[in-house]
């Protein structure tokens, strides 16, 4: 079970990181949703400029932000 340390840094357990891909130094949004319970989020790398991807000078990965995917399921 993780626990937080006097820096209050927390592992997070290997099966955890193996299953959504996290790599170290990545970022994320801490949200607290009530005197219990916090979540995490990864923040996604936003592609500035998708020419940029098409002729592999940025690198894609398929991942869509919590707000594109709002944008996209209101269209």
């Amino acid at each position: 079970m993780p626990k937080i340390t006097e820096k209050f840094q927390i592992t997070i357990p290997k099966e955890a990181r193996e299953k959504i891909g996290l790599k170290p130094g990545e970022e994320f949004d801490v949200i607290v949703l009530n005197d219990n319970e916090i979540v995490l989020r990864r923040k996604f790398k936003r592609i500035t400029n998708p020419l940029e991807v098409l002729l592999g000078k940025e690198e894609w990965k398929g991942e869509i932000s919590p707000e594109k995917l709002d944008e996209l399921s209101e269209e």
